[in-house]
């Protein structure tokens, strides 16, 4: 009795029709295609579904956020958007860089003050070390270097690549002695006590 039960299911099931590719996508896909599509109702619809939590959903190969996506085009106005919904700011993808370190490789000195305004890690390091002041020596972008440094970013995090901090780099490069000068005036970052039983 059971083994025709089984033979008529597997009928069923391969005489069933077969989901397009458009039916098999994935919400979160959906999600971020509007998001890179800047299809600006259809996020806003998205999101509003009772229970959403699509807005941190990650891009299975980049490993990108809806963040990212708006950072790399520079759109703050989709940016500030995102946070309020409640985006996280401290979103990594693949290659561990935050919103706030591509904002400064990408040259948004207005997401970068999105982002410090909205407590983002600044010295959250991507997969090689390098943080976003890191990233701002290295540009050589003074007004970037000194918004991180005046929000509290650590001028003495080394990388995990050459072991320079961005005091470090400032220094190497003297192409810029308005940024080696405002590094070498940064304060010293004074290291944690590490916690634990004293011997």
């Amino acid at each position: 009795m059971i083994r025709p039960l089984r033979l008529l299911l597997a009928a069923a099931v391969l005489a069933a029709p077969v989901a397009s590719p458009a039916q098999q996508m994935s919400e979160s896909y959906d999600f971020l295609k509007a998001v890179r599509d800047e299809d600006g109702t259809k996020v806003t619809q998205m999101l509003d579904k009772p229970g959403a939590s699509i807005v941190n959903t990650r891009d299975k190969d980049s490993g990108d956020t809806a963040l990212h996506i708006v950072v790399k085009r520079g759109d703050n106005t989709y940016l500030s958007f995102l946070l309020s919904r409640g985006a996280n700011a401290n979103a990594q993808d693949a290659r561990g860089n935050t919103p706030l370190l591509l904002a400064v490789n990408g040259g948004c000195g207005a997401c970068i003050d999105t982002l410090v305004a909205r407590k983002a890690n600044l010295n959250l390091a991507n997969a090689s070390g390098e943080t976003p002041l890191i990233r701002a020596v290295q540009l050589r972008n003074l007004d970037f270097a000194r918004t991180l440094l005046t929000a509290g970013a650590n001028p003495d995090q080394a990388d995990r690549v050459a072991g320079m901090t961005a005091r470090d780099y400032a220094k190497v490069d003297n192409r810029s002695p308005a940024i080696t000068k405002l590094l070498n005036d940064a304060p010293k970052t004074a290291k944690r006590a590490v916690s634990g039983p004293k011997l």
